[in-house]
């Protein structure tokens, strides 16, 4: 019995640690990276900084707002890719009034 409860509770725990597909948005069309994140449910974008371009700017994006936590919402963002410098997507952030008081 000891040995079926370590084996479920490593499963779980795997389960969990599922990978999150990475992708270079610049090399990328807008099409190709919005089918991307709907496909996966989520995906880190990668991209140069507008202002810097030798530094690396990267976000998780999400399909819609399941993958974001209760205090979270998906919000259209934009991101650069090859053929654009917006193409919309979406990314988890805050919800007004979640948890903090201004």
């Amino acid at each position: 019995m000891r040995r079926l409860a370590i084996l479920a509770a490593m499963l779980v725990l795997s389960g969990e640690a599922s990978a999150i597909s990475r992708y270079q948005t610049t090399t990328m069309s807008c099409a190709r990276v919005q089918a991307a994140v709907v496909a996966d449910g989520q995906a880190i974008l990668r991209y140069a900084a507008p202002d810097n371009p030798s530094l690396v700017l990267y976000d998780r994006y999400v399909r819609d707002s399941s993958f974001c936590s209760r205090s979270q919402r998906a919000d259209r963002v934009s991101v650069p890719t090859a053929d654009t410098r917006s193409c919309k997507v979406r990314k988890c952030v805050r919800a007004s009034g979640a948890g903090s008081r201004r």
